[in-house]
């Protein structure tokens, strides 16, 4: 009930603090990838009819990788009612959270893990993932200590907000779990 009357005066909000290994990934992939695109436009090495390829090759990838990545950086959660809002640099990703069966603390929630489809750390780790322990899961997430990890009927999602230990209380209540 307390949840529930927060939720009503303003909807929660968590952020999302990065770990030590995003921000070394992200810092090193940013270098890395600023390099490459620095050396194709200094370096002089293209052939004059292979410029174009080259530039888009060598330039205009490496900067578009970088750019396109932080687009989908997650930046907080925001509860709401019946949804959690996962915030992004210019948008927000939606769970329904009205078929939520449960919610768990798991600091070990993203070890071992296997990515099948999305980004390892390049400002996040996000999209779809696969360990023994919880299976095919869909990660939001910047600090895999903090993991919450979300069952829904068929889909199961990590996040990791800041304060794991109030985030998964206030779903409990709210959804009586």
């Amino acid at each position: 009930m307390e949840a529930e009357q927060q939720i009503n005066n303003a909807n929660i909000t968590f952020s999302a603090p990065w770990s030590l290994t995003l921000k070394l990934v992200t810092v090193l992939t940013a270098i890395l990838l600023i390099g490459i695109g620095l050396f194709g436009i200094f370096s002089g090495l293209y052939i004059k009819t292979l410029r174009i390829l080259w530039f888009i090759g060598i330039v205009i990838q490496p900067f578009s990788i970088l750019i396109i990545a932080s687009f989908f950086m997650i930046r907080g959660y925001v509860i709401t009612q019946n949804t959690l809002l996962i915030k992004r640099l210019f948008w927000n990703t939606k769970l329904d959270l009205t078929t939520l069966l449960s919610v768990e603390i798991d600091t070990q929630g993203l070890k071992r893990s296997i990515r099948a489809c999305g980004n390892g750390g390049l400002f996040c780790f996000a999209g779809l993932f696969w360990n023994k322990r919880i299976g095919s899961y869909r990660a939001f997430a910047t600090s895999p200590k903090l993991s919450v990890i979300l069952k829904f009927p068929k889909r199961t999602v990590v996040v990791t907000p800041d304060r794991p230990e109030k985030f998964t209380s206030i779903l409990k209540e709210l959804r009586n779990l």
